[in-house]
């Protein structure tokens, strides 16, 4: 799991459609199973919080969910959610990182292959990257060399006006079982 395969992208573009996630990383594939329902729950919420805050902001781009970039030649990424930046190039794919990546950490992600994703996206283009922890119901934030840890209200450099309550994202819908 944590060796390279050196495996390309336009290799990586060749394998066969299967449920999960895969993402590719400095040659590596990650294969990752389909997302549970707490899971996306989180997803979804963060996804519409950053919509409503990146629309009041001028010059910040469309938020996304599950978007792939492709970050350098040895890396294509799907954070949980994106917000691009304004004048992200495109091609097939967004190319570079995003502006923000939010990643949402279960049981099944290891520290060291989240720390390898938050310098992948930092060194190319991030502004920031959340790393979003249900079960403690925490986010770290890093940007510009620092890693900031929020409990209860979030705030983002990307979005300065805007104060994120966390319970909001945190808390699971009627249905959903904890």
């Amino acid at each position: 799991m944590g060796t390279s395969t050196g495996l390309t992208l336009d290799e990586f573009e060749q394998l066969p459609r299967e449920p999960g996630k895969l993402e590719l990383l400095d040659g590596e594939l990650i294969r990752l199973p389909p997302a549970r329902l707490r899971h996306m729950e989180i997803v979804h919420r963060l996804f519409a919080v950053l919509q409503r805050v990146a629309a009041s902001q001028p010059r910040t781009g469309p938020v996304y969910m599950e978007t792939g970039y492709k970050i350098g030649p040895g890396a294509w990424l799907q954070p949980d959610v994106s917000v691009a930046h304004h004048d992200q190039p495109r091609g097939d794919y967004l190319e570079h990182a995003p502006a923000l990546a939010v990643e949402v950490v279960s049981e099944r992600d290891s520290a060291e292959r989240m720390d390898q994703k938050v310098k992948t996206y930092l060194s190319h283009g991030a502004a920031e990257v959340w790393l979003v922890y249900p079960l403690t119901q925490r986010v770290w934030v890093y940007q510009g060399g620092q890693a900031l840890e929020f409990n209860a209200e979030l705030r983002s450099a990307l979005f300065p006006d805007a104060a994120i309550n966390l319970a909001g994202i945190f808390e699971p819908s009627e249905s959903a079982s904890a």
